[in-house]
């Protein structure tokens, strides 16, 4: 049986997983609540852009400006790539 959490999380075994594979408190928060609701699927499959691969650079810029990595303006595309899928 996973470790009771508190009332903030609602799937405590999901939280737990994500937890032990490296997930911030936050995410893991995040993703387990939504998987125990009702009114989310987070396991279906997301939007449809196309993979960072076909992105320009200044795209994938952009995006990772958004996100507010740091180090961005330093990267090549193949970093800024690897950077956007961790963060």
């Amino acid at each position: 049986m996973a470790k009771d959490h508190g009332p903030s999380i609602k799937d405590d075994e999901t939280y737990q997983a994500l937890r032990d594979d490296g997930a911030s408190k936050e995410k893991a928060a995040r993703i387990a609540n939504a998987q125990a609701s009702k009114e989310q699927n987070p396991s279906r499959k997301g939007g449809k852009a196309p993979p960072y691969e076909d992105w320009t650079k200044d795209e994938l810029y952009e995006r990772a400006q958004e996100l507010d990595i740091e180090g961005r303006s330093d990267m090549t595309k193949d970093e800024l790539i690897k950077a956007l899928r961790q963060g």
